[in-house]
């Protein structure tokens, strides 16, 4: 059901701007007749934002990983600097929920560390809204801050960092469903105790999952049916368990990839002064207004990350809007 909402939420926000593109430019060509400069200019102010959202449908259709549609968790951490640093990922934090709220998420605080003069040293939110994390996996990263520091009385230009860790959030109660076409079932005769019935007929069974080679047998009972409806559980424990491992062993390469939180592994830099910029360091995308960015206008940035990684680039309409 709830995929089915979604799609119909995206089948109407296209038939809506389709829509809206023919009004207005039905608006234009009224305009351009009557030699209304007015009609004309609105109308192309219009058609500029409609593109804008079309650009974001696009980019939003790319959001299609097995947990881009759910909630995410976001974690902010202090680097080394003290109070500069503190205050630096609670401007962070600010960021990421003034963007949250403006796209109709919902924020919950699950933790937060004050620093002992100012700011965070560390914060946990939970953001939740359709494809949340979808647009949010992209920020995960040291972003590093140039400015006057507010807490230096000789007004020296400080440079502080702070890493974002966004996570989504995953139902750990794990349905393993096993395709039976990736099941080979054989039969057997039981061997060891069971007395002469258990011996003589094939009740055993050994199921084999082709894709991972593991195999399980049950022999335990008289019973085939039984020997069956067991085999099958323990099956599914096994590929349960093979699931737990993998997650074990990506936390712990995600872990062991994670980088100092300094010089050289930033991957956004916002600079205020001596000039006001944000870079991406990844995609290459720039805004001359930080204050707007750093007010929550992050579409700009999410938006050729997910571009970057699909095409190897973004469109024009998403590299900077000022």
């Amino acid at each position: 059901m709830q995929e089915r909402t979604a799609l119909e939420g995206s089948l109407a926000a296209i038939e809506r701007i389709e829509r809206e593109l023919d009004d207005q430019v039905t608006m234009i060509e009224l305009g351009e007749a009557e030699k209304d400069a007015k009609v004309v200019a609105e109308a192309e102010a219009a058609l500029k934002a409609l593109r804008g959202e079309a650009a974001r449908r696009e980019l939003e259709a790319l959001l299609s990983g097995e947990a881009d549609p759910n909630d995410s968790f976001l974690e902010v951490h202090a680097g080394a600097g003290g109070t500069e640093s503190q205050d630096w990922a609670q401007m962070l934090l600010r960021m990421y929920v003034r963007w949250a709220e403006q796209h109709g998420y919902k924020v919950e605080y699950l933790e937060e560390t004050l620093g002992e003069e100012a700011g965070l040293k560390s914060a946990t939110v939970q953001i939740k809204g359709h494809n949340a994390y979808g647009w949010l996996k992209s920020e995960n990263g040291v972003h590093r801050l140039v400015r006057i520091s507010p807490f230096d009385s000789n007004a020296r230009r400080h440079t502080s960092f702070a890493s974002v860790n966004v996570y989504p959030v995953v139902d750990d109660r794990i349905v393993v469903d096993v395709k039976e076409s990736d099941v080979r079932v054989d039969t057997m005769r039981s061997g060891g105790a069971g007395g002469q019935h258990v011996n003589k007929t094939e009740s055993a069974i050994r199921l084999t999952h082709i894709p991972t080679g593991i195999a399980v047998v049950c022999q335990n009972d008289r019973s085939q049916h039984r020997n069956r409806a067991q085999a099958w559980q323990m099956l599914r424990a096994r590929l349960y368990e093979l699931e737990l491992k993998k997650r074990e062993e990506k936390a712990a390469a995600d872990q062991a990839a994670k980088t100092d939180i300094g010089w050289g592994h930033q991957i956004r830099s916002y600079v205020l002064q001596p000039y006001q910029m944000v870079k991406d360091l990844r995609t290459g995308s720039t805004s001359s207004n930080p204050m707007a960015v750093l007010d929550g206008d992050l579409d700009p940035f999410m938006g050729a990350a997910l571009a970057h990684k699909a095409f190897g680039g973004a469109p024009a309409e998403i590299e900077d809007v000022d």
